[in-house]
């Protein structure tokens, strides 16, 4: 199939929007099937349907990229390649995945198969590519977030197609990193079951005084962005690097993707000919796109700027919208319930005692069929107008007969039916002719090879697997610090083995002589870099790349797995620990975060106690030891926006801030100003006292209390509370008035 010089891609929720995307002008759409995909709430379609609309966007000269973009456990991950098989053998395009024990597993088992790391994979920058490269991606789709200037680094520097969206609704937080959702009702967005928590109201106060409010009541949805809308920046981004400028919308109406896609189509085709020179957006597009969905306008989003209240949809989006019935109607009846046709030549020969013969082409594809042979007439002879009427009637079928030539030798009889039938043998022969170089055939991996492949993945982990530890192993117990308040209470605890700093929370000029003084209480140390990754991080450690070098750490915390590789260019020769949101939600995945050389592994926070059995039995395997979080103030969403800037304007000082939502919770912000993140945290801290006994049966090398919002006395009470209750067996009294078990018991849908 043609490579274009640059992709429009669609949306597609049902069959009816993928048709409508098609007939609009999309290059690609990309589509879900019935599993595995972050939108489990779309009209997914079936494998029948999806084998079907692969063979429909193929016959129309288009791809579909199959969605595969949610963290996936154990069980569902052996389930993977008997559900993608039929896709792969009708020759799906390529496939958008997060997890990257799926990446490995599509790898493995369908070579071929195009893989594009999902937004999801919170790709910010070119150190981020460059690993997904190394792992089989061909494809980055860049975070959100990123702007123009990053994108042209990333194009600049790594060889991989680069996705981008412009248009549709745009996340609070960095996605693959929201567990607002989650943590509030069990509903993941990593497994596509996002509740939408950032689209309800809240009203922000300072940590200290929450009586007064610092928003204003009508600007309360303070987590709610305006749709992004690109029309006046698609040279920019083209010319950034951008290859597939992508359409969010699959919980949308085919119509909203039929007119969307439409205007795109119009605006890259009018670039692409007429360059800058030739280039302006019409208002009455930019109306229309309005008219199609209106969340409260219209944002450019982050690609000339990192945030900004201008970007969120502050007020309520009023109940009633008055539509637009004309170009509703004009939609449907152009694009939604248009039957799009290729268009064919033909040529058909009729002579006496030969049998009838069709050939039939469509670009560059072409077939030949024989029939019924005529025979002399006796009474009314056939004419071209009959054959051609007959031939012409192709409503069954992805195609028109736009010119056909006739060659009648002689006076002949042939029955209607017969022309049918040549017709019908044509046809179907031409498309499967068209289908031909689009599907694969799989015979080096049938299903009874990949049982070997993943024997011989098993083998590599070791000599068959290892004991599991006992309940009586010994325990280390580390605790991460984001405050300096809380470093005198964790030195003084003599059961805490590691002491993990933020980066951003204790100055670099401080570095050294923290870990000097944990060195001293026989503690190592370590350094946690941020959760995002992205210029202000680079610049950052770039500055103080001595201070890093010279402190003497122990190692480092990555949080964002395209920190290894930061690490690796950089020429940081420190060993590092992977956190949790540095995903290992199964046995694969394991393995592909054990090739990174990571001394351990922090284990999820959204599997529950019978779903880490697996992956604590491959961390065993592979020889990387794991961590569980015991405590601490899960991090439930981490944003580029910042809620004191829209609530009083950037200050430029680390602080925090507390939203309340409509049943009264109060839910803490804090803003890391070094990185320029926000992050909102669950405002009760998840608790595993009185769990003592089954954390320990699972055979975790180490427990991790995470101190974010905590002064010097409560880090003390629960660093006391741990220490007694875990290594010394005691029954303490919880020393905190609300708590959650976080997932450890309930997981996730």
């Amino acid at each position: 199939m043609e490579k274009k010089q640059v992709e429009i891609l669609a949306p597609a929720g049902s069959w009816d929007s993928m048709k409508a995307a098609v007939a609009a002008g999309a290059d690609a759409v990309y589509m879900g099937g019935s599993r595995f995909g972050a939108r489990a709430y779309a009209d997914n379609a079936d494998e029948k349907e999806l084998v079907e609309a692969i063979d429909y966007v193929h016959l129309h000269g288009r791809k579909l990229y199959m969605t595969v973009n949610t963290l996936f456990k154990e069980r569902e991950l052996k389930d993977l390649a008997e559900y993608m098989r039929p896709y792969y053998l009708a020759g799906l395009d390529g496939a958008i995945v997060q997890d990257l024990g799926a990446l490995q597993e599509l790898k493995t088992k369908f070579p071929g198969l195009e893989l594009h790391a999902s937004t999801q994979m919170t790709i910010t920058s070119l150190y981020g590519a460059r690993m997904m490269k190394e792992l089989g991606c061909s494809r980055i789709v860049t975070a959100r977030e990123m702007s123009l200037a990053e994108i042209r680094r990333l194009h600049d520097a790594v060889d991989v197609e680069i996705e981008s969206f412009v248009h549709g609704a745009l996340c609070y937080c960095y996605s693959g990193q929201c567990l607002m959702s989650s943590l509030i009702g069990g509903r993941s967005a990593n497994r596509g079951r996002c509740a939408q928590p950032c689209r309800l109201p809240y009203t922000v106060y300072e940590r200290s005084q929450p009586q007064k409010p610092l928003n204003q009541k009508h600007e309360r949805h303070v987590l709610s962005m305006k749709d992004l809308c690109t029309l006046d920046l698609l040279p920019d981004i083209i010319e950034a690097g951008v290859y597939s400028l992508k359409i969010e919308g699959r919980m949308k109406r085919s119509r909203y993707t039929a007119g969307v896609v439409r205007i795109y189509r119009k605006y890259t085709d009018l670039y692409l000919e007429q360059g800058r020179e030739g280039y302006y957006v019409e208002p009455e597009d930019r109306k229309e796109l309005l008219e199609l969905f209106d969340r409260g306008g219209f944002t450019s989003g982050y690609y000339h700027a990192h945030n900004g209240r201008e970007m969120l949809a502050l007020r309520a989006k009023p109940e009633f919208r008055e539509g637009n019935p004309r170009l509703f109607s004009f939609l449907d009846q152009t694009y939604v319930e248009a039957e799009l046709k290729e268009p064919v030549e033909g040529y058909i020969t009729l002579e006496q005692g030969l049998p009838a013969r069709l050939t039939l082409r469509s670009g560059k594809r072409g077939v030949a069929v024989e029939g019924q042979a005529p025979k002399a007439a006796l009474k009314q002879p056939i004419t071209r107008e009959t054959v051609e009427r007959q031939l012409k009637k192709t409503g069954g079928t992805p195609f028109t007969l736009t010119r056909l030539t006739t060659d009648i030798k002689g006076e002949l009889f042939l029955p209607v039916q017969a022309l049918n039938e040549l017709r019908r043998k044509g046809f179907e022969a031409l498309q499967e002719k068209v289908l031909e170089p689009c599907r694969r055939n799989i015979k080096g991996y049938p299903a009874t090879e990949w049982a070997e492949t993943d024997r011989k993945q098993k083998s590599r982990r070791g000599n068959g697997a290892k004991p599991k530890p006992s309940v009586s192993l010994a325990l280390q117990m580390s605790v991460s610090l984001e405050d300096l308040a809380q470093l005198p209470p964790a030195l003084a605890c003599k059961e805490a083995a590691a002491i993990y700093i933020d980066a951003g929370a204790f100055p670099p000029e401080s570095w050294k002589e923290t870990a000097g003084r944990c060195h001293k209480r026989d503690k190592s140390c370590y350094l946690m870099l941020p959760q995002i990754f992205r210029e202000h991080a680079i610049r950052y450690f770039k500055t103080n790349k001595a201070l890093l070098n010279e402190a003497g750490f122990d190692g480092v915390i990555i949080k964002a797995l395209e920190e290894v590789q930061w690490l690796r260019e950089a020429g940081v020769q420190l060993p590092f620990k992977l956190d949790a949101s540095v995903y290992g939600w199964n046995t694969r995945a394991v393995g592909v975060l054990a090739q990174t050389g990571a001394k351990s592994l922090t284990l999820p926070l959204e599997l529950n106690v019978r779903e880490l059995e697996p992956v604590l039995s491959a961390c065993s395997d592979f020889g990387i030891p794991a961590e569980l979080m015991v405590y601490g103030h899960a991090p439930m969403m981490v944003s580029a926006q910042c809620i004191t800037r829209t609530s009083e304007g950037c200050c430029q000082k680390p602080g925090s801030l507390m939203l309340k939502d409509r049943t009264g919770a109060f839910l803490p912000v804090k803003n890391h100003c070094a990185f320029c993140y926000n992050t909102i945290y669950n405002p009760s801290p998840t608790s595993l006292l009185g769990y003592e006994m089954e954390v320990k049966a699972l055979g975790v090398y180490g427990i991790r209390l995470a101190f974010t919002l905590e002064d010097a006395t409560q880090a003390e009470a629960v660093l006391d509370a741990f220490s007694r209750a875990f290594f010394y067996g005691e029954t303490v009294k919880v020393p905190y008035r609300e708590f959650t078990r976080g997932h450890f018991k309930r997981g996730v849908e």
